[in-house]
């Protein structure tokens, strides 16, 4: 009997510590996969942010060909043709503001559905069972 028990007892120390590295293993992999996915995310902020930059640049390029498009093709003064792309261009950005102001007010950044399914959950529970 004693040679069984032994041999039950060190079957499961074996099988615990097979399960304890598996899970150190699967951990480190884990951390492993994390790393890869942190660096390939650097790399795509890094690349985002140059477009970023390199967008603006041209974007306020393209804002002073405007302005002289105004002022050779139609004679308008050069603090005119500032004044009226920047107008545009300021008028647009109120509008996208106030449409983006619209819309955060109108969001809830809380799972309803979820929460109320939770809800559902709990007065069920709490609830004596018939």
């Amino acid at each position: 009997m004693t040679s069984t028990t032994s041999t039950t007892t060190e079957l499961v120390s074996d099988i615990l510590i097979d399960a304890q590295k598996l899970a150190r293993q699967q951990f480190d992999m884990l951390k492993a996969e994390l790393r890869e996915d942190m660096s390939r995310t650097k790399r795509a902020a890094m690349f985002a942010s140059i477009g970023v930059v390199l967008l603006t640049v041209g974007g306020l390029a393209l804002v002073a060909c405007l302005v002289f498009l105004l002022h050779e093709q139609f004679a308008f003064s050069m603090w005119a043709s500032c004044l009226i792309i920047g107008g545009l261009l300021a008028g647009i950005g109120v509008s996208l503001a106030l449409a983006a102001s619209n819309l955060i007010t109108t969001f809830n950044p809380l799972p309803d559905k979820t929460i109320r399914t939770l809800e559902e959950n709990v007065t069920w529970k709490t609830q004596p069972q018939v």
